[in-house]
């Protein structure tokens, strides 16, 4: 399979094809397309080639100086579920911490050059406190908040995006309880409604059921499975500005996806 990559750079993006052409002699199997994009100076440039990648399915590597635009490209290559590789800014924040010397007088530059991991390694702990209904009252520091009925997929799918670096939180709905109301306080673009059918439904919660000795009451009975999803729907119907994505015989990876499209249209009709 054709790999695409492109390199982008402020100056010529000699550095990175160099760096790229020694790392791919290790992958001797692999080929790859590759698409230099120097010069790259301003936000517009960054938007262009991040749409270019997107098309393809592409990985973007770059060795851009200034933060800002370093930061942009980490943004929209997650918002667009690309692959980004900062080659420049662990590098210069290493030689600051070595040289003692500007800019390493600035207060956490480690960590600002390092976004995007440092970014992953909160989201990740961020999902973990907020699974499952967990300090609801945090909810409005999540990027992402998901809603369903139990085994409509949220917590792997919550800690799929975690890993994106996307902080993901999640809440169940059980069959005539309220929802916090922390929920309806957040930007409706964030929150994303998870539904399927009774039948499927049905499946993998008598799958759960058997794995749990058949000690879970009305859990597994289609008749309570619909009253649920029925619930669950006319709470959706009520705030129609929420998104609601059918996962049935979807993979979590489809159903990410899905989301971050939603994501994208949402904003840019913000800027529109």
């Amino acid at each position: 399979m054709l790999q695409h990559v492109f390199i982008v750079s402020d100056g010529t993006g000699r550095t990175a094809e160099q760096l790229l052409k020694a790392a791919l002699v290790q992958f001797e199997f692999t080929k790859v397309q590759t698409y230099i994009r120097p010069d790259v100076r301003s936000e517009e440039q960054v938007y262009e080639i991040i749409s270019d990648a997107h098309k393809i399915n592409g990985i973007v590597i770059h060795t851009i100086v200034s933060r800002k635009l370093r930061h942009l490209i980490l943004e929209q290559g997650r918002l667009h579920d690309l692959r980004t590789i900062d080659m420049m800014g662990p590098l210069l924040a290493r030689l600051s911490h070595q040289f003692e010397n500007i800019p390493s007088e600035k207060p956490g530059i480690f960590n600002k050059l390092n976004k995007a991991y440092f970014q992953r390694i909160r989201a990740v702990e961020y999902t973990l406190r907020h699974d499952d209904g967990q300090r609801t009252q945090e909810l409005d520091k999540a990027d992402i908040v998901l809603l369903g009925v139990s085994r409509t997929f949220k917590t792997p799918l919550s800690f799929y995006m975690a890993h994106k670096g996307w902080s993901v939180a999640n809440v169940p709905i059980i069959l005539d309880m309220p929802l916090p109301d922390s929920v309806f306080k957040l930007p409706p673009e964030r929150v994303i409604c998870l539904t399927t059918y009774s039948r499927r439904l049905t499946e993998l919660r008598r799958i759960r059921d058997r794995h749990l000795g058949g000690f879970t009451g009305k859990y597994s009975d289609q008749t309570h499975i619909q009253k649920e999803l029925n619930y669950a729907r006319r709470i959706f119907r009520m705030y129609p500005n929420w998104t609601i994505i059918n996962v049935t015989h979807k993979p979590i990876e489809e159903i990410s996806s899905e989301i971050l499209i939603n994501l994208r249209e949402k904003r840019i009709k913000k800027l529109e």
